[in-house]
């Protein structure tokens, strides 16, 4: 029996062969899957030769991994789901019961092992980049780019001691904070690694968790977290260049500049700060070098309709190898992976974690973004057969093509169909591109007015809610609002 991603549900179904393989097509996700089946290696999902992964079990390590990306990809589909949708499966295949409750599938989770999601959101990337070519590269040097976000997680006891809540809230009344990382890839937009942290972790203290993913000729583009001394002076020692944009706080006096390269555009000479800083002990703050070269760029950007004075710090210092006009196209192309954190938390509903415990939080996180690369793949292999830009494409409509297009594909039989569907799919996901819009104004704002509820400004047990929200005053408009 052939094993697809989403492959064959216990190690006895292989004897089973077609028969299976037909009964699969119940779950409309795998359908999906069985054309993306060399994306992960075989060994990467086997069981354990022994220890906890080892036991022939109904929940499987891989079952378990592919009923875990399946959940996160339908939204909010609980465990209760997952189980039914199981056995249903193991009853059109004769295999006999499955237990009804849905702790089997939560231990199953549980037991599911961090660092094969992590390998798997690895392998997912590596396949888009493959896929997509080329790319977006900057003198053929691949480009990645760094980026933190947050998510909520569900008010419990140990998700409050490892991701605290802000400090601005009040206990009991505001919900504990994961902060991530994410380091994409420029090309297919695919995300390579992740890092985890509390809020009160700085990006730059998570980006140095992910040194170790970028390897020699990369270039990191990142925001104004990362252009400060101790990244552009560490990084560049194992051969990775830095294109940031210049903090705030720095001022930028061309007349002070070792070298002139052009209007607005220099070599200055930065001198390493005094205090230490405490992401290092004091063994390593004295390998820092004193002082270090790096290249400053000045010029004007429209950003969110509205045009400002844009300043990059790299250490790419050859002007002729690397223009100052193609390093500013380079940071333009950064707010497109910007937009991909919001395909996460609103496309893909990952703005809010169900997990109860902080570990299963962040295997929930690894499998919305195992999820999504599944989704950059589908469109990094229209990108190679129709030769558009990856940036053009919707990757809502990718989503919405794919719940469909599967729905459909599930009742043809023969292979020669479902091809010609999935033909068909990519053609539809290639047609479905954003408009052009460079300055177009979208600001973060919500026209849609909450209901008049009372804000839970006091712990449950403590709050008194109004008994007629007529009464609260934030529900009355100024005319009938009582006099005081």
């Amino acid at each position: 029996m052939i094993t697809p991603f989403f492959p064959a549900l216990r190690a006895h179904l292989a004897a089973q062969r077609r028969q299976q393989s037909q009964a699969l097509r119940q779950i409309h996700f795998p359908l999906l899957v069985e054309q993306l089946r060399a994306l992960l290696p075989v060994q990467l999902l086997s069981s354990e030769d022994e220890g906890t992964n080892s036991r022939d079990r109904i929940f499987s390590l891989r079952l378990t991994f592919e009923c875990f990306v399946w959940q996160v990809l339908k939204p909010a589909t609980s465990c209760r789901e997952v189980v039914r949708a199981v056995q249903a499966l193991f009853k059109s295949l004769g295999l006999g019961p499955v237990d009804e409750a849905s702790s089997a599938f939560v231990q199953a989770r549980q037991r599911l092992p961090t660092e094969r999601l992590e390998r798997a959101l690895v392998a997912t990337a590596q396949v888009a980049d493959r896929r997509v070519g080329e790319q977006s590269r900057l003198n053929g040097r691949p480009v990645k780019v760094a980026d933190c976000s947050t998510t909520q997680l569900p008010d419990t006891k140990s998700n409050q001691k490892r991701y605290p809540q802000p400090s601005s809230q009040k206990p009991g009344c505001g919900f504990p904070v994961l902060k991530f990382l994410v380091l994409f890839s420029l090309s297919s937009g695919a995300i390579l690694r992740v890092a985890t942290g509390h809020w009160r972790n700085h990006d730059v203290r998570l980006l140095r968790g992910l040194f170790a993913a970028l390897q020699k000729g990369d270039i990191l583009l990142g925001d104004r977290a990362y252009g400060d001394y101790l990244t552009m002076a560490s990084l560049p020692k194992q051969g990775v260049d830095v294109v940031a944009r210049l903090h705030g706080g720095r001022k930028v006096d061309y007349r002070k500049a070792v070298k002139r390269l052009g209007r607005h555009d220099g070599l200055f000479e930065w001198s390493k700060p005094y205090e230490r800083s405490k992401l290092l002990t004091a063994a390593q703050w004295r390998k820092v070098p004193e002082t270090i070269v790096v290249r400053l760029i000045c010029f004007d950007a429209v950003i969110r309709g509205r045009k400002q004075r844009v300043r990059l710090v790299t250490t790419l210092l050859d002007p002729l190898a690397y223009p100052a006009p193609q390093l500013a196209a380079l940071y333009a192309r950064r707010w497109h992976l910007e937009l991909a954190l919001r395909h996460l938390k609103t496309s893909m509903g990952m703005e809010v974690l169900r997990c109860q415990s902080p570990d299963m939080a962040e295997k929930e996180l690894l499998a919305y973004l195992v999820a999504y690369n599944l989704i950059r793949c589908l469109m990094a292999e229209a990108v190679a057969l129709a030769g558009v830009e990856m940036e053009r494409l919707s990757f809502k409509g990718s989503v919405d093509a794919v719940r469909q297009y599967t729905s459909a594909m599930y009742n043809q039989r023969g292979p020669k169909r479902r091809r010609a569907l999935w033909n068909q799919l990519l053609a539809t996901v290639v047609k479905d591109q954003v408009p052009l819009r460079p300055h177009r104004n979208e600001p973060r704002a919500v026209k849609r007015r909450p209901k008049a509820y009372q804000l839970l400004n006091q712990p449950r047990h403590r709050f008194k809610e109004v008994s007629h929200r007529c009464r609260y005053r934030k529900s009355q408009t100024p005319k009938n609002r009582a006099p005081n």
